[in-house]
């Protein structure tokens, strides 16, 4: 089978790394791609959100298999392009992403189906948000309603902080105000074949760039997998009172969801709520739940474009993982890339690492090397019997790479009073 994954992130290395230990996978390509996976598989060198660049690579390689990683081209429609020209693809269409593409939209979908989630209320523009804000003290999330990489949501502890992110939206844009909840927030990952759901499984993830949570928010410092308290009886409630009625509600308005359903849930002491729904992947969460994948990545992908998951097993090993990312000095704000990464050839049996802002190229004496590209540039990946011993194993592993200016969290994976990863 010829397969393409679309993307250029750690999440894509992932994929790229797992799709390859597939028996089925003969031929692998990657739009966009990174160092990490220019060493497993075939880079393209199209932008992947350019669609009918994609279409054209895709009817020329000839491929099986589409995997589309980010969620910008699947908001763009990449999905429904490549199914019009005969491309099966592991992916929801435009329609069904805007389950993350549109915050307004999800919180629609989540009422009628009767899913629960915090108190909110949407406003077409700022002048009402802000009206709204100024006759309601305490504390309150600010949402932009389209795409923002894992950054657009404001925590907002004070009346002052939240006019502060309203105003920092685009003039015009949709704005979502919700109530702020309080608990143990969770990532949930099931596939879906639009009518169907695998048994879901979760991790937790690391937003703010600082130790105990300081700093402004990124596209993720680092995630583990599986949260202590996570178990079969949990994964049965989250699926039956959230994802299931989610799919189903989809299903009703004629966009079925298909590909991997996210869900961001916080864990209150009423029981579950939404947060938010991504259309995807997480990252940096594909990079310690996809290495825990027993089953074959190509029949559960499969099974969801052909909709037939009732009928496929998938499952997961329970071995802990625990992934800390490397980041650019300064990330996340102005950074220099074109720092030469080393360490990198050191091989374990009990870690990986998964590229993402980081190329292929030559130093000054015309070697070969790898230099950094981009904000996050790593994911190292402990894994062990428990997350104490995969942190201990990923942050090893980490003190052996090196660039200038590398930075990363020192907390990822600790489990200590403060940081509410326990319920």
């Amino acid at each position: 089978m010829k397969v393409l994954v679309v993307g250029s992130g750690g999440r894509e290395h992932a994929l790229a790394w797992r799709l390859k230990l597939s028996p089925q996978v003969s031929d692998l390509w990657v739009v966009g791609g990174n160092s990490g996976t220019a060493q497993i598989a075939t880079n393209i060198h199209v932008s992947p959100e350019d669609v009918e660049a994609v279409c054209t690579v895709a009817k020329e390689l000839a491929v099986d298999l589409v995997v589309v990683g980010p969620e910008q081209p699947l908001a763009n429609g990449l999905a429904d392009r490549l199914t019009a020209i005969g491309k099966p693809t592991f992916g929801p269409t435009k329609v069904a992403a805007q389950l993350e593409a549109s915050k307004s939209f999800a919180r629609r979908i989540l009422q009628e189906a009767d899913v629960p989630g915090p108190d909110y209320r949407v406003f077409q523009n700022q002048t009402a948000a802000l009206d709204f804000l100024y006759s309601h003290e305490g504390r309150v999330v600010v949402k932009a309603d389209g795409l923002a990489a894992g950054k657009g949501v404001a925590l907002c502890a004070n009346t002052e902080e939240a006019a502060i992110a309203v105003k920092g939206c685009i003039a015009g844009d949709t704005v979502v105000v919700e109530e702020w909840l309080e608990g143990t927030e969770v990532s949930v990952f099931a596939f879906s074949d639009g009518q169907h759901l695998s048994t879901p499984v979760a991790a937790c993830d690391y937003k703010q760039v600082g130790d105990g949570d300081q700093g402004p928010n990124t596209g993720g410092m680092g995630s583990f997998a599986p949260p202590a308290f996570w178990n079969s009886d949990l994964a049965e409630q989250v699926s039956q009172e959230i994802l299931m009625p989610t799919v189903a509600a989809m299903a009703d308005k004629g966009c079925p969801y298909k590909g991997m359903l996210y869900a961001g849930l916080m864990f209150t002491r009423e029981g579950p709520k939404v947060l938010e729904f991504n259309c995807r992947f997480g990252d940096p969460e594909t990079q310690v739940i996809l290495p825990q994948l027993e089953s074959d990545p190509v029949n559960a992908m499969t099974a969801c474009i052909e909709g037939t998951l009732d009928r496929s097993q998938v499952s997961w090993a329970s071995l802990a993982h625990v992934g800390v990312v490397m980041v650019s000095g300064g990330y996340p704000a102005a950074y220099e890339t074109g720092k030469e990464i080393t360490g990198l050839c050191i091989s374990t049996d009990t870690t990986l690492v998964f590229h993402a802002g980081a190329q292929q190229a030559r130093d000054d004496a015309g070697v070969a090397c790898v230099v950094t590209s981009g904000g996050r540039v790593l994911t190292v990946v402990g894994r062990g019997e428990s997350i104490e011993q995969a942190r201990n194993l990923a942050y090893r592993r980490v003190e052996q790479i090196h660039f200038e200016g590398a930075n990363y969290r020192r907390d990822i994976g600790e489990l200590s009073e403060g940081n509410r990863r326990e319920l």
